[in-house]
């Protein structure tokens, strides 16, 4: 039987502050969902769940340390510089 360990993953506080600003100036609070570190039991076998930001009905997928958001899946991306217009879009 497999063992699956889930391991809450903490979101990165400058981020997380970055995300906070930026949907400040945009008159709209973001939701944010922590992600998971997914381990099988006896195995080598990792899955990093990213964090999920919820932005008028869109969710973004980010990972920690990093500059580049998730639109829905990991194969639309943007940088969190343009995040501020793609929010405007979304009116």
């Amino acid at each position: 039987m497999l063992n699956i360990i889930k391991e809450k993953l903490e979101f990165d506080e400058e981020l997380k502050k970055k995300i906070e600003f930026i949907c400040n100036f945009c008159n709209t609070t973001p939701t944010i969902i922590n992600g998971n570190i997914r381990k099988i039991d006896k195995t080598n076998i990792t899955y990093i769940e990213p964090h999920r930001i919820i932005i008028k009905k869109t969710t973004f997928l980010a990972f920690n340390y990093s500059n580049t958001l998730y639109i829905d899946n990991l194969s639309n991306k943007i940088e969190l510089k343009d995040l501020e217009n793609f929010i405007k879009q979304l009116n």
